[in-house]
């Protein structure tokens, strides 16, 4: 029903509010990277504003540092400095405590997305997927693979 009623005419947030009323769910989950947390929370005020409880978790709570399982210097994002790692189990297990009936992934980083979902008891849905060459529009590599990307896509025997 959401696919037929919004064709074409209703934005992917707005899609995800209206299976959310079909489908009874009121308590939203919002797991969200760090890196996006002004985009968090506009997009909680989105869901408030149309009637929706919200919990959100960032990925970095209850965090340790990347020294802990002997990630090396030469590793890390930004070598020097204290890195926390992300926390996508513990964003599950905190959304899972909420009774979150519906669970949002904002920008999770490949792997933290899969194990989010592998242990989110809630449904799972993607609002934005991380993409931080090409502004989290991870299509635009595929658009472009004939073109410009073909040489790094399409490696050369």
């Amino acid at each position: 029903m959401v696919e037929s009623e919004g064709y074409c005419r209703w934005t992917r947030i707005e899609e995800i509010m209206e299976f959310s009323r079909k489908c009874g769910f009121k308590n939203r989950g919002l797991a969200f990277c760090i890196g996006l947390r002004q985009e968090a929370k506009m997009v909680a005020e989105i869901f408030k504003a149309n009637g929706f409880t919200v919990n959100s978790v960032v990925c970095k709570n209850c965090s340790i540092s990347k020294e802990t399982i002997n990630i090396k210097e030469s590793e890390k994002v930004r070598p020097g400095t204290y890195e926390p790692m992300c926390n996508p189990i513990g964003q599950a297990f905190f959304l899972n405590k909420a009774g979150t009936d519906l669970n949002i992934i904002l920008g999770l980083c490949v792997g933290h997305d899969s194990l989010f979902i592998k242990y989110s008891r809630a449904p799972v849905t993607v609002l934005a997927v991380k993409d931080r060459v090409l502004g989290h529009n991870p299509l635009a590599a595929v658009y472009l693979s004939e073109g410009y990307y073909k040489n790094k896509l399409f490696k050369q025997k």
